[in-house]
């Protein structure tokens, strides 16, 4: 028979758009209600949302309509939405609520999301936000500030539960009860030393599950993994992937337990990580949706000025043989075709590798042999494409012979662009360049060239 519980969970199955999310029709419906003017209308429909789906509806509204949006949410809302809010979007709604708004949220935070909040501030505003937040709190937030851009010491929670080596169980559990000051939501209790330096860690379930006059270096487990602050946050991240970690202690230079990261925020950090890395093959910026048309057109300038100049490479090397295009027109048409699939197999290859760089799934140890499989991977391609080019060309021209150095250029360029897809990324990541950032440009320049001289090249020797 039966339970309720199923019943239950069987209509959210039948209905899921109406247990989670923003929904078009939510959308559509908070956009009638804000242009009639209806306050109780708009919080109506918004109040049963979770915080992430009204930062979402924010940033979808713009204008007036986000203004009237912000202005209608209660002070109870402001820190959820702060925190979930894409940070150019946040920028604007902070200029909205004002300084001691934004404080008040503020201190509803968790000190990591607090200092995420204050930290893209710009120099004005965060220091009358401070100003306006209470002394002993003000103090984590501007210690926080203190650690570099991007690194675990931005990322740590200062809220954690620390216990003495010298506790039970017990004492531990009644110190739980009676704290008011604990964190929010906590995975593991740390255990240090005199110096307070991190021993060991407890899972919450074990400590629950064990007897109280047990001490609770009998059941912590020893050494955890201790991330310094200085750590850059993709390295904390590769950290909890690679040990399956739910939390981790930060520690400063003397070792000192200072602060912890939990799992939400990595997993933050790594759909970040991954999202700036896309962004950065197509020479963009993850927030360009949200910012002003003149901000984007500049930021997306100077990769679109680097490709002019690759494309004028390219172009020389079309200018070397404009009289074997002037006899043959049929070249004219065809060169595009070697060129395109040279670049589209390039960015398959250089997708791969990297992100296989950025997860350490490609390192100097196992470089030659990826570089050796996308070079077969190359030849196997250009082989099958080279016949079902050379077939159509010579279907379409009835030129065997032209259809056959068609052929023979797609079989190079797509060799050439397995290993260049692989090379460009390790070698940029040896010198020290990020090769999410330039790979793209270097790449289209090869095989362009290679594409472009490799067919216009045979076709000089082969057909004129």
């Amino acid at each position: 028979m039966a339970t309720e519980l199923d019943l239950e969970n069987e209509t959210q199955r039948e209905r899921p758009e109406e247990t989670y999310g923003l929904t078009p029709e939510i959308e559509r419906a908070v956009i009638e209600a804000l242009e009639a003017k209806d306050k109780a209308g708009v919080w109506t429909l918004v109040e049963s949302l979770h915080a992430a789906d009204v930062a979402d509806l924010v940033e979808h509204l713009s204008g007036d309509r986000r203004k009237d949006l912000v202005e209608i949410l209660p002070p109870t809302l402001h820190a959820d939405l702060l925190a979930h809010l894409d940070e150019t979007v946040r920028e604007e709604v902070v200029s909205y609520l004002g300084p001691k708004e934004v404080a008040a949220a503020v201190g509803e935070l968790e000190s990591d999301d607090a200092v995420e909040v204050i930290q893209e501030l710009d120099t004005k505003e965060r220091q009358e936000v401070l100003g306006a937040v209470p002394p002993e709190e003000r103090a984590i937030l501007e210690e926080g500030l203190t650690y570099p851009e991007e690194s675990a010491g931005r990322m740590m929670q200062r809220e954690m539960v620390v216990v003495p080596s010298y506790w039970t169980v017990g004492e531990t559990i009644d110190f739980m009860r009676e704290t008011d000051s604990l964190p929010q939501d906590f995975y593991d209790i740390f255990v240090v030393s005199p110096t307070h330096q991190p021993i060991g860690k407890i899972a919450l379930s074990r400590l629950l599950r064990t007897r109280r006059p047990v001490m609770v270096t009998e059941i912590m487990y020893q050494e955890p993994k201790t991330v310094p602050a200085s750590m850059d946050q993709e390295e904390v991240s590769h950290l909890f992937l690679q040990y399956d970690l739910v939390a981790a202690p930060v520690g400063d230079d003397g070792g000192r337990l200072v602060g912890v990261i939990t799992v939400d925020d990595v997993v933050d950090v790594i759909d970040e990580e991954a999202e700036e890395d896309i962004m950065k093959l197509g020479g963009v910026r993850e927030t360009d949706i949200y910012q002003a048309a003149v901000y984007t057109s500049r930021s997306r300038f100077s990769w679109l000025f680097v490709n002019l100049f690759t494309a004028i490479a390219a172009s020389i090397v079309i200018a070397f043989f404009d009289t074997e295009i002037d006899k043959i027109v049929a070249l004219a048409i065809l060169m595009p075709i070697v060129a395109s699939m040279g670049g589209n197999a390039g960015t398959q290859t250089l997708t791969v590798a990297v992100r296989a760089l950025a997860v350490r799934e490609l390192t100097m140890t196992n470089a030659w042999q990826v570089i050796g499989k996308e070079t077969l991977v190359g030849g196997f391609n250009g082989v099958l494409f080279a016949v079902l080019a050379g077939a159509a060309v010579w279907f379409w021209f009835e030129d065997l012979l032209l259809a056959g150095v068609l052929a023979l250029a797609m079989v190079i360029n797509l060799v050439v662009a397995g290993i260049a897809g692989a090379v460009i990324p390790i070698g940029l990541a040896r010198s020290g360049v990020d090769p999410a950032v330039a790979s793209g440009v270097f790449l289209t320049t090869v095989t362009d060239v290679v594409g472009f001289f490799s067919f216009l090249g045979l076709a000089a020797i082969l057909l004129l």
